[in-house]
């Protein structure tokens, strides 16, 4: 025995749409949802179909006190399909006209550029030009730690780096003394932590010249100081 064929979405908005205009009345949800079955739509999928039938604008729906109310008149439907309609010729007979003029433009671009020797020996010289322009192009960014506009802005990146760090270093210093003035019976648990947090005999301020740029290799020893620095 064959399985019956449910319907298709199609199908249930012409079904419920058929309610509408044989009564063309107002109906409440539950109400519409008693009347679907009758006309083969599960009561569960009625929702589902008046709202796609109102967000098509072939039903409508309106709020009177607490309750909403939905209903459609052929008149209705007529004129929104009407409108849908010319809405669609206007935009066919848009694409056709901009379609002759994509046509007629590609039209006059093929002119000058029919095949020949010439033309062909043009693009085979212009695909060399490009090629060699690339490979240009990626020798200046291996050269481009000796630009001397690179070279000055990390020069000056050191500069900020080298007054950040003496700053800090210099809070240290002045925080040590603050500790040592106020907390002289805890010397040695102060030397403790100095020497966990990395801050040796040795701490200092760093000095600036210790930084040449004088080669790629420099510039890159450099960027990677400011960048431990930062």
């Amino acid at each position: 025995m064959s399985k019956k064929r449910g319907l298709s979405l199609e199908e249930k908005r012409e079904k419920m749409l058929q309610i509408f205009y044989e009564s063309q009345d107002f109906f409440l949800l539950k109400e519409l949802e008693k009347m679907g079955p009758k006309r083969g739509v599960i009561s569960q999928s009625v929702k589902d179909v008046i709202q796609s039938l109102v967000d098509d604008d072939l039903v409508a729906k309106d709020k009177i006190g607490i309750s909403i109310y939905f209903w459609s008149l052929p008149s209705c439907a007529g004129n929104q399909l009407r409108s849908i309609r010319q809405k669609l010729e206007s935009d066919l007979q848009g694409s056709n006209k901009r379609l002759a003029e994509l046509v007629d433009q590609c039209e006059a671009l093929k002119k000058g550029r029919e095949e020949s020797e010439e033309r062909t020996e043009a693009l085979t010289q212009l695909k060399d030009i490009e090629k060699k322009y690339k490979e240009l192009k990626n020798e200046m960014v291996q050269f481009a730690d000796n630009d001397p506009a690179t070279l000055e802005a990390i020069r000056k990146a050191i500069e900020v780096a080298h007054q950040s760090a003496n700053r800090w270093t210099d809070n240290i210093f002045t925080l040590k003394q603050w500790c040592s003035n106020n907390f002289p019976q805890a010397k040695e648990q102060l030397e403790h932590l100095y020497t966990e947090a990395g801050i040796t005999e040795d701490f200092d301020y760093i000095e600036l010249s210790s930084f040449p740029l004088s080669s790629s290799h420099e510039a890159d020893t450099a960027k990677q100081l400011v960048e431990d620095e930062a």
